[in-house]
């Protein structure tokens, strides 16, 4: 029986199906938590038939985002948008190593749990995210795990988280950021942790362990630089078409790749092209694609106008979608976050921010849980999407 809890802190609970009229009851501000300039004509006009996730489903596409299960349970309005909009969600982090490993001999599944509860009782896809990484590892890996035991650590970990979700995932980023040019090396790889420990070979034996995990979770290769046409983006998309083929002639079961769509307003690249170009191989290889943590970080844009700003990220939104959903092979829209109020764009150290006195506007949903630009930028790409290759 998975782990849940009893209730969020305002009473609604995590397991308890949210009904529109709850969620209207939530955004006009029920039990204190009221939205700024909102009104039962306004709430309801993004609800239901208007919802990001009925503009998706009509199109045949999965529209999710990101959680943080501590915002789940505190937030109403989190848990209240998370459920009538997406019918996907992703844990940001409680299904990273760090998360689910306190020490190399113990798992904790308690916020993982609470999220497949959660998904499960709105009728969500889950994402999960994720079973090999270079980052997030607890503080015990580097002392503890060796060349020698390396495999059995990662194998062990994969068999156990997968299984324990075995029927209930749509899919799994397997492996994460492996690619890295400037490491050096011809193929590409990352020098991780975990290729220090085991060699290329982990890549392989990981979505090996996937597979017979859960034969149903469609296995993912996730990461990011692929969505610009400049010649950083073209070396990174060569290798990881690159690693996708020689997986693919390996037999290795891969189902999926992962775009992760951090985009960036202001840029002086455009998204055309490679990004096309690179879509149309992975699905050649009979890929789907997702796109898994689609942000824009607006941090460029020289002038501070709220209106002004949310245009110019909205205006990124729609070139983005409109290029990435004409290609038949996506299936999943993911945003990192659902409201600005923690984005990881603010969340950062203020002084690697080029604008740290501004917070950013980089999401669908603003620090109150209002709907921007971005989010009727999202549902009219949705709604316009053209896979013909025409226009």
């Amino acid at each position: 029986m998975l782990a849940r809890r009893d209730s969020l802190s305002s009473g609604l609970k995590l397991g308890a199906r949210l009904t529109a009229g709850s969620v209207v009851e939530a955004l006009l501000g029920r039990e204190g938590h009221a939205l700024a300039g909102s009104s039962a004509k306004g709430a309801t006009a993004i609800l239901g038939r208007n919802s990001l996730k009925a503009h998706a489903s009509a199109q045949g596409l999965f529209v999710g985002a990101a959680v943080n299960l501590k915002l789940l349970r505190s937030e109403p309005n989190c848990a209240c948008t998370l459920a009538e909009q997406h019918n996907m969600v992703v844990a940001e982090s409680a299904m990273k190593w760090d998360h689910l490993r306190p020490a190399p001999d113990h798992f904790s599944f308690d916020e993982a749990d609470e999220l497949v509860v959660f998904a499960e009782s709105h009728k969500m896809e889950i994402r999960g995210h994720n079973f090999v990484w270079h980052e997030e590892l607890p503080a015990w890996f580097a002392n503890t795990v060796t060349k020698e035991n390396a495999r059995k650590f990662l194998t062990d970990h994969i068999m156990t988280v997968g299984r324990r979700y075995k029927g209930k995932i749509h899919s799994w980023d397997v492996v994460n950021e492996a690619i890295l040019p400037k490491d050096g090396r011809p193929d590409g790889l990352r020098k991780s942790p975990w290729f220090e420990v085991l060699g290329a070979d982990y890549i392989e034996i990981a979505f090996r362990a996937a597979r017979q995990a859960d034969p149903h979770a469609l296995l993912t290769y996730n990461d990011y630089g692929v969505e610009y046409d400049n010649e950083e983006n073209d070396q990174r998309r060569a290798l990881i078409l690159q690693l996708m083929r020689r997986l693919k002639a390996a037999n290795v079961p891969l189902d999926a790749v992962g775009i992760q769509s951090h985009s960036k307003a202001g840029s002086p690249y455009p998204i055309g092209k490679g990004l096309r170009d690179f879509m149309a191989s992975a699905r050649e290889m009979g890929l789907q694609i997702y796109l898994t943590e689609l942000d824009v970080n607006e941090d460029d844009l020289p002038f501070n106008d709220v209106a002004q700003r949310d245009r110019a990220v909205a205006d990124v939104y729609r070139d983005y979608l409109t290029t990435a959903l004409s290609e038949p092979a996506v299936k999943a829209v993911v945003t990192w976050g659902i409201s600005d109020r923690h984005t990881w764009l603010n969340n950062g150290p203020t002084h690697k921010r080029k604008q740290p006195n501004r917070p950013q506007r980089s999401l669908p949903f603003d620090d109150n849980y209002q709907p921007t630009d971005a989010f009727f930028a999202m549902g009219e790409s949705f709604d316009a999407r053209n896979t013909s290759g025409e226009g």
